[in-house]
């Protein structure tokens, strides 16, 4: 396993079209961990219906290897947050699963409501927080008023702006850099009982239930006993790793990590986005905090 100081954990957040999955695209094209042939836009949108409007519906996360200027070989576990207002519990689980966001504003639109909102959320989970400024290529960007709202209106550091164009690629090389630089290394104690934080899961039809996690301590393994801390069940670990678009297997995660657990889990509603994963034979004396039941809401428009 990589040293915990060659690891970093981070998000991207942003308001609605200010191109958080085009500058999701580049930073996995940038890793070269998909084969370019394979390479679609939106790759981390998985459902139609968020390719067809260009909103991140399902968190989605990827493990991208870097290696960066001062010589060394890091490891970047990047979360991809739900883009949709309605989503804010989702995405304050994904945000409490980093130490780093980056916050995403588009050039020509400025800093918009969900751009506040998502900042706060992120300032409560005590993240470090980098502007980024993006869709700088378009006719109508206007850099220095949008520098402006960031010192401002947001009260962040523009020294650490960084200047994209997700469309074309132009900074990208430089926000990786800002990444390793500014953004602080995961802590945990591997040793301590497990803790695993579950930010979001998926169903797939051949393995069941996919959970998404991120270890907070101690570490859990292949073949382990997992126990889902809100209902006390257990389940037997039959397979662990990270994801590189595709699951690739590890046989383990440990404190700093994000990956995905497959434990034989067959419905949906057995994982709770927020609970905490323990090892059964050496559970943790709590869970982790800020899980809370999710009422689902169906959304209806409404044409007086």
């Amino acid at each position: 396993m990589m040293d915990m100081k060659f690891k970093r954990n981070f998000c991207i957040v942003a308001h609605i079209d200010h191109g958080k999955s085009t500058l999701s695209d580049r930073l996995i094209q940038k890793s070269n961990i998909i084969d370019e042939r394979k390479m679609k836009n939106q790759i981390l949108d998985n459902m139609d219906i968020e390719r067809e409007r260009g909103i991140t519906i399902k968190s989605q996360a990827v493990t991208i290897p870097y290696h960066a200027k001062d010589g060394n070989d890091y490891e970047l576990n990047f979360v991809d947050t739900p883009g949709h207002v309605d989503f804010s519990y989702e995405v304050s689980r994904a945000i409490a699963s980093c130490e780093g966001a980056l916050l995403l504003i588009d050039a020509s639109q400025g800093v918009e409501s969900q751009t506040v909102s998502n900042m706060y959320m992120a300032l409560e989970q005590d993240l470090t927080i980098v502007p980024v400024i993006n869709k700088i290529d378009l006719p109508s960007a206007d850099i220095p008023a949008v520098r402006e709202q960031i010192t401002n209106e947001l009260g962040l550091d523009d020294s650490q702006t960084q200047l994209v164009s997700a469309k074309t690629g132009e900074g990208v090389d430089g926000l990786l850099e800002a990444v390793v630089n500014y953004f602080p290394a995961p802590q945990g104690d591997v040793d301590a009982p497990a803790q695993a934080l579950i930010f979001d899961c998926h169903y797939d039809p051949y393995r069941g239930v996919v959970v998404h996690v991120r270890v907070k301590n101690g570490r859990i393994k292949t073949g382990g006993i997992i126990r889902m801390m809100s209902s006390g069940i257990d389940y037997k670990v039959e397979q662990i790793g990270i994801f590189k678009i595709d699951y690739e297997p590890t046989g383990c995660l440990e404190a700093g990590d994000v990956g995905y657990i497959i434990a034989g889990i067959k419905t949906v509603s057995d994982v709770r986005v927020g609970d905490t994963i323990t090892n059964a034979d050496n559970p943790a004396a709590e869970p982790l905090s800020g899980f809370k039941e999710v009422k689902p809401v169906v959304y209806s428009s409404i044409y007086p």
